[in-house]
């Protein structure tokens, strides 16, 4: 590489992986993964693989009842391999970590469905990790969101709605910063070394659901959040087209309103 005025200017180095920056790891949405749930997906980032899967039930939950209203809520676990070394199932309950996973993903599903349209019922989506290198959590987000959509399919199809009660597509990517420089989609490696960490979740119309940045080792500059949050809406906008192809979404089905 040169540079006319100058010379020779040396290359700069790409990431262990060889993607560039701004470059996300192969995405992958496989629907139809399981027999018995009505929706199911394996989501791959990568080396990271998470099945998540969406279960209809005609109840809600005490503080809903009488409403009219439905419920989106999700369960996370890491298998006990998906790691280097065995993870211990949590059979007293999740750690404080599972758990905010957990909101964390019902929050953001929640904001892609009009619950008054769903009506007096609950999608549960369990996302369990059967491989970690880095993203589970946003990964989680965007296969549970394929899920959800062939629950409601189901729904829709055995009459409960005449259209998907759905506001918005929900996507989510991480990104961070890794010796000085501002990288898309941290695999586990990456994530180790990071000064910065950002998990963004973002709807169609590019706006937050949920936005999560902390300085790991100090802070963090107004600049390099803005740049963040530039790599974090390029990947969902890839990312969100590769989970409308995997639904094969008919253009009525993409009109969602204004919630």
């Amino acid at each position: 590489m040169r540079d006319e005025r100058t010379g020779p200017v040396a290359e700069t180095p790409g990431r262990h992986s060889g993607r560039r920056d701004d470059e996300l790891r192969p995405v992958t949405f496989e629907r139809g993964h399981t027999r018995y749930a009505e929706g199911s997906v394996l989501v791959s980032f990568g080396e990271t693989r998470v099945l998540c899967t969406a279960s209809v039930e005609e109840r809600v939950p005490v503080f809903l009842r009488g409403t009219g209203r439905g419920w989106v809520t999700a369960e996370y676990a890491l298998l006990p391999r998906s790691t280097d070394r065995r993870t211990r199932r949590e059979r007293s309950g999740p750690s404080g970590r599972t758990a905010e996973i957990q909101r964390l993903i019902g929050r953001s599903l929640r904001t892609a469905v009009d619950l008054n349209a769903l009506g007096p019922r609950s999608i549960l989506l369990d996302c369990d990790v059967l491989q970690a290198d880095g993203g589970t959590r946003t990964a989680a987000i965007c296969g549970a969101f394929v899920a959800m959509v062939d629950a409601l399919r189901v729904l829709r199809g055995a009459g409960a709605f005449p259209t998907l009660p759905l506001f918005s597509c929900v996507t989510a990517v991480s990104a961070g910063k890794v010796g000085g420089r501002l990288l898309l989609d941290l695999d586990s490696a990456e994530d180790r070394e990071a000064a910065v960490d950002f998990n963004v979740v973002m709807d169609h119309r590019g706006d937050f659901a949920e936005v999560q940045g902390t300085g790991e080792r100090g802070s963090f500059s107004r600049a390099d959040a803005g740049r963040l949050f530039d790599l974090c809406q390029k990947g969902c906008d890839e990312i969100r087209a590769l989970q409308l192809e995997a639904l094969g979404l008919t253009r009525e089905e993409m009109d969602f309103p204004a919630p």
